[in-house]
């Protein structure tokens, strides 16, 4: 049983907060690894400021391009338009995000504790090999979502991601450990390679879910786009297993939209893939009892 599900999400409150808020709306990447929580702590004001971040090839610094109020803050709140701004909490350990805006690429990379909330839409690879913490995005994210870099060997390691709209395609790409769960729908190849973990969708699993997966869960509270892989041996009808109705009652505590039919109903179940260990499983939900 994964243990991310045991450490819940908690409102941590303000705490030493520091705001920061984009300056003017930029097209050029930025790139902002340093904005996080370990690196704001015991700092001040000024010398927060004086972190440096990229913006496109230039090295500038945080007080060059956002207004910082605020010290020694293991709360963060940013704000604006930050579509073009890249690796914000890349590889946090503590601490707390708050984005109200679009956010871009990396958000999340590596982080191993910690909360990120985003009001809006986040870019490609959120989450990315992450292994502990919470991250929350009230919008739709791009593709690898918790996914793996390209050369390698594994993806998400721990941890929760929640997205309430659309997830884009090769979301847990390699994932190994921790739960994902989109509300919206999942793009192509959901699952692809997957070591273990959970991926839960509220609406429907794009083409080809679980391709080349060894172990681990897919779910989908709808039906699916284009059926499964011919490497998915349809198992059976099932009443929803136990372990399956303890995750979803989890979130069901989260605030999520489980229903009771949701935990006690009956879901298709396909193993596979049968070109690996063929030890994953796909279960979609059955609406009529």
């Amino acid at each position: 049983m994964d243990s991310s599900l045991d450490v819940g999400l908690v409102d941590r409150g303000n705490r030493n907060e520091v705001i920061l808020t984009l300056k003017e709306p930029s097209t050029i990447p930025i790139e902002a690894n340093k904005i996080s929580p370990d690196n704001f702590l015991d700092r001040t004001q000024d010398e927060i400021a004086r972190l440096p971040l990229l913006y496109g090839r230039r090295q500038l610094t945080i007080g060059d391009l956002f207004t910082v109020d605020g010290e020694d803050g293991d709360t963060i709140v940013l704000e604006g338009d930050l579509s073009h701004v890249k690796h914000l909490g890349r590889a946090m350990t503590r601490g707390s995000i708050t984005i109200h805006g679009d956010v871009g690429m990396h958000l999340g990379a590596g982080m191993s504790g910690g909360q990120i909330i985003v009001h809006g839409d986040a870019g490609a690879w959120v989450g990315a090999q992450m292994s502990g913490g919470h991250i929350w995005i009230h919008g739709n994210v791009g593709p690898m979502l918790g996914a793996i870099y390209t050369g390698e060997n594994l993806g998400m390691r721990g941890g929760v991601i929640i997205v309430d709209g659309n997830a884009g395609p090769r979301a847990a790409e390699r994932m190994r450990r921790g739960i994902i769960v989109v509300q919206g729908d999942l793009g192509s190849f959901a699952g692809a390679r997957m070591i273990a973990g959970s991926l839960f969708t509220f609406g429907k699993l794009g083409a080809r879910p679980g391709a080349g997966m060894k172990r681990g869960t897919l779910l989908a509270l709808q039906d699916l786009t284009d059926g499964v892989l011919p490497t998915f041996r349809y198992s059976c009808m099932c009443e929803s297993p136990v372990i399956l109705r303890y995750y979803l009652r989890r979130l069901q505590t989260w605030g999520l939209p489980i229903t009771e039919d949701h935990v006690e109903g009956r879901y298709r179940r396909y193993t596979g893939d049968a070109t690996t260990v063929g030890k994953g499983e796909i279960f979609v939900y059955d609406e009529h009892k």
